[in-house]
């Protein structure tokens, strides 16, 4: 009962899945993964029936389990998109929660020598379990993938990248427009580093996994980093590159690296446009005073859209009146919104 717990009008399975592709992958992080899978109402009950699939990405540090997390006066995602299904009015869906955690705090659901086979892990292994497992409608025209922050950016790419497997996509504030979102943070990383690690990144991460995670100032930051740059700039053999020097300047031949995977850039090119195009629906949101910038962001890739020519009845886009860390409210709308549009 609330305030402590809900009763589902549905049924949230927890699963887990044993992934070839992320065995000995560079972290050492493990193979076996959580997954959580919600049934919407009736799912038992008509059992000839097949349901459109909604895959949900976690932020940056975000693991799975976090989705049950019940913060003061706030109601887990998971109960607020059962309470979608349950008034009878948005189409029913099947909603896939996916994790892509790592020891450095994520993977921006990429396939990085640096970080492990994410977007495989995604499109290979996670996708065709659920198909085998669930009653869904198994085609790219009836599944969406979505998320929030470096989720959103995952929904994003993943979209782009895998449009036999993804027919829409929904991002909250995905990461994007790096030149405004990134680069702004290279000085001040760059400060710390030196002030407090000699300028050495290994100094820090041997700093950090040594002690209690976030209890010296900049750990989060310095860290999210480093990760991004694992995803973005490592090399055939797991060697990280920085997008900035000692000074913070952009070292230019790394930060290409990085333009390359931010989906302002990548929508222009014309396979990520045709991918665009093809998509049955796209929502893209954001607060007007997202703290990383990425409302600027969320403009710069809906324009992104309109110039790869998706048409405009196919996108939703509005920026509100919110930071980051009050998207959480628009999870239930842009599943509605897709339902709809899947079914």
């Amino acid at each position: 009962m609330l305030p402590w717990s809900a009763e589902l009008a549905g049924r949230l399975d927890h699963n887990v899945i044993d992934s070839a592709l992320l065995r000995g992958n560079p972290l050492g992080d493990p193979h076996e993964r959580p997954l959580l899978v919600y049934v919407p109402p009736g799912y038992d009950d008509t059992p000839e029936r097949r349901y459109p699939s909604i895959y949900v990405l976690l932020g940056y540090t975000g693991h799975v389990t976090m989705w049950l997390n019940r913060a003061p006066f706030r109601r887990p995602y998971p109960e607020l998109a059962d309470e979608v299904f349950a008034g009878g009015d948005v189409p029913p869906a099947i909603v896939v929660y996916v994790d892509a955690w790592t020891a450095l705090g994520g993977s921006q659901y990429l396939d990085s020598p640096g970080t492990g086979r994410y977007h495989s892990y995604l499109r290979d292994e996670v996708v065709p379990w659920v198909d085998a497992h669930y009653r869904t409608i198994a085609d790219r025209d009836h599944r969406a993938v979505t998320g929030k922050s470096s989720g959103g950016y995952g929904a994003m790419v993943t979209a782009m990248l895998a449009p036999d497997v993804f027919g829409a996509l929904a991002t909250h504030a995905g990461d994007a427009l790096f030149e405004v979102s990134a680069r702004v943070s290279f000085p001040g990383l760059a400060r710390r580093l030196r002030d407090m690690y000699d300028g050495s990144y290994d100094k820090f991460l041997a700093d950090f996994r040594g002690r209690l995670a976030g209890t010296k100032e900049g750990d989060l930051e310095l860290l999210e980093m480093y990760a991004y740059a694992a995803a973005y700039s490592a090399d055939d053999d797991g060697t990280v590159h920085l997008p900035f020097d000692d000074t913070g300047a952009v070292v230019p031949e790394v930060w290409q690296r990085w333009l390359a995977r931010d989906p302002v850039v990548m929508a222009a090119e014309p396979r990520h446009a045709e991918a665009l195009r093809s998509m049955r629906a796209i929502w893209v949101d954001a607060g007007n005073k997202d703290e990383y910038f990425l409302d600027f962001g969320a403009v710069a890739f809906h324009r992104a859209l309109e110039a790869a020519g998706v048409p405009d009845e196919r996108v939703y886009f509005q920026l509100f009146d919110a930071g980051h860390g009050a998207i959480e409210y628009r999870y239930p709308l842009a599943l509605a919104w897709l339902a709809q549009r899947l079914d």
